[in-house]
């Protein structure tokens, strides 16, 4: 877990085990540690101690070293050599993604009953830090349900008094858990800032945002759990009975409109650039006063310890600022074609004629017009342009004979066939295979990429904010739960709010539960949510069926729910040469399976939930092993 970013006084203060005494937190003697009774008479000394509560909350997709869980699930290629693994194995193991950090929550425990006993805080005060601990203490239980399914529910912290049987607890059931999360936001969201302007610490948005989503995924796992019944414990600890779906959508309906109707604050679609994917790529870098769509956040700072390296990890290699380091996060053609044309109609990117003979373009970006606003807003195209300099993205000439003429690096030259000039045949970013730091896909990535100069030196790198909950999502949630409680009309506007802002102007005046699982794939994309949804939708082992993958089963049923996602394919653009054809100088493109990817992603009904530990088991009687263990 991260530790920096944090006052002095907590160096020693917030590492205490699970089990430890009360008198042992917040008031140990080392003279650097402020005593309790002092700590929380003094609000400042408070939010310190909070602060480092805050950093160390959990998250599944972060930007500090968290890139390589963006390029897992077919979404996108890892072009670092040691990530190849990613795209080489057959699946995940029991143990993926698992969490159970005890020490964590009684941390957050002891902080309640400290705060709480205080008897100098002012009142307000004190009950902001009590909801935001609360608050905190809540997502990270649904961090955990979400991975493990039912956990001891602890809210008191234990103190061992020689009886380890009093501390061995049971596991609640799944249910439980949600339900304390939705219970503790409701409790407590009217002791937060109802601001859109506050972003790094908990608000009523951020309380109802976490509601929502949480009511959204307790209720589509009640709903679709019944199509894998191997997922379940009798106790109900895993699994979620059919008949509370209604109940939780219902509650996941009113969160997501307390935000929508403004009680939480002004939050609204993020509007502020005419050009619609720059004005998308903007959601994820733009600190300033005008973003209202980001609710909750991981923040960043330069010139301190709390930055991060995503954008030197994944800046075009031809723009490195530092040169070398680049390149990692390669967007695959699966998601790219995701992206509907502006006819609201799904469609592979056309290479080839219905007579199979390929299609030459004037320009690279040709192939991709007319698509969702959101494509070059999430993703770097062929002959895009990232801090103002285009990418050099091409694999080589393509002759009349149909044969490719290249080379592995833009640095290596080679004359054209009758020519005697040494040229470059191949662009300076990829694509190549097993080029590392170049593109292997023929896309870098866009979303969450710093603008601003010096982001990718490793002196200074990035502090563009991680977004853990946004005003997009909330409309995404509202409309499914409002769809999966029939009422339509109500679903489809607000599926089109966030459509129309990709540019999408012609509305839908159709729903489905395709609809619903596409949307929220191209939206959220490379945020964090795509195994989550797979696995609350039980459709995880049928979207990751551990097959392989045909350029067929690429360019067909996109859009449905269900279409087969186990390996990233690429896009690779050549240049047609051949004088004295019309078609000289123009753009071809194929599509391509990078030499690296030999692995098929398999998910097994023993990941939908993530494998309990021995040493917990071994320590705890009374926890149930998960299904499938």
């Amino acid at each position: 877990m991260k530790r920096a970013y944090k006052a002095i006084i907590l160096a020693a203060v917030l590492t205490t085990g699970a089990c430890r005494k009360d008198n042992e937190y917040l008031d140990v003697q080392p003279k650097q540690v402020i005593p309790t009774e002092t700590l929380f008479s003094d609000p400042v000394l408070v939010l310190s101690a909070l602060a480092n509560l805050y950093d160390r909350q959990l998250d599944f997709s972060s930007l500090d070293n968290g890139w390589a869980s963006f390029v897992d699930f077919s979404e996108a290629f890892p072009s670092e050599n040691g990530s190849s693994g990613i795209v080489q194995r057959n699946g995940w193991g029991y143990g993926e993604w698992g969490t159970w950090d005890y020490t964590y929550i009684r941390e957050l425990n002891l902080f309640i009953q400290r705060a709480n006993a205080s008897t100098t805080l002012n009142a307000a005060d004190k009950a902001r830090f009590l909801a935001e601990a609360r608050f905190l203490r809540a997502n990270y239980y649904f961090e955990i349900v979400k991975r493990m399914g039912g956990v001891p529910l602890i809210t008191d912290p234990l103190e061992f008094t020689g009886d380890v049987v009093s501390l061995q607890k049971p596991r609640a059931k799944e249910s439980d858990i949600y339900d304390f999360v939705i219970s503790e936001a409701e409790a407590i969201k009217d002791q937060l800032p109802a601001s859109s302007d506050e972003k790094a610490r908990a608000t009523k948005g951020a309380a109802l945002a976490m509601e929502a989503r949480a009511a959204l995924y307790a209720a589509s796992i009640a709903k679709y759990g019944v199509n894998t019944p191997q997922v379940s414990l009798p106790g109900n600890e895993v699994g979620i009975p059919a008949n509370l779906a209604n109940g939780y959508y219902t509650k996941a309906l009113a969160a997501a409109q307390q935000i929508i109707n403004g009680s939480a604050g002004s939050y609204q679609l993020y509007k502020e650039i005419p050009n619609l994917s720059e004005n998308f790529a903007s959601i994820f870098y733009d600190k300033s006063g005008k973003n209202k769509e980001s609710i909750w956040v991981e923040d960043f700072k330069t010139g301190s310890t709390k930055v991060h390296s995503y954008t030197v990890n994944n800046q075009p290699y031809s723009s490195s600022e530092e040169g070398g380091d680049a390149g990692r996060l390669n967007p695959s053609l699966n998601i790219v074609e995701a992206f509907e044309k502006l006819d609201n109609t799904y469609a592979p990117l056309a290479t080839t004629d219905a007579n199979g003979n390929p299609i030459y373009y004037t320009q690279q970006q040709d192939i991709f017009a007319g698509r969702d606003a959101r494509l070059e807003g999430t993703v770097i195209i062929p002959g895009g342009v990232f801090k103002s300099q285009a990418v050099d993205i091409w694999a080589g000439y393509q002759l009349a004979d149909g044969s490719i003429f290249s080379s592995s690096d833009a640095t290596a030259l080679r004359e054209l066939p009758g020519t005697t000039q040494n040229i470059q045949v191949i662009g300076r970013d990829g694509p190549a295979n097993g080029k590392e730091f170049r593109t292997q896909t023929g896309f870098y990535i866009r979303k969450y990429m710093d603008p601003a100069t010096g982001s990718g030196r490793r002196g200074r790198r990035s502090d563009v904010a991680f977004i853990r909950y946004r005003y997009a999502e909330v409309l995404l949630n509202a409309a499914e739960a409002a769809f999966e409680l029939n009422q339509t009309s109500l679903a489809l506007g607000y599926l089109n709010q966030v459509r129309s802002r990709a540019g999408l102007t012609t509305p839908l005046t159709q729903i489905n539960f395709d609809r619903i699982v596409h949307e929220r794939r191209v939206e959220l994309v490379f945020e964090g949510h795509t195994l989550f949804d797979m696995k609350r939708w039980r459709l995880a082992h049928v979207v990751w069926d551990g097959n392989q993958m045909s350029v067929d089963d690429l360019k067909s049923n996109i859009g449905l729910a269900t279409k087969r996602n186990t390996q990233p394919w690429g896009l690779w653009p050549y240049k047609y040469y051949n004088p004295g054809s019309p078609n000289n100088g123009k753009w071809i493109y194929k599509e391509v399976k990078p030499n690296l990817v030999t692995g098929a992603n398999r998910f097994q009904f023993g990941n939908y939930y993530s494998q309990i530990g021995n040493d917990i088991l071994s320590n705890n009687p009374k926890i149930v092993k998960q299904p499938n263990q």
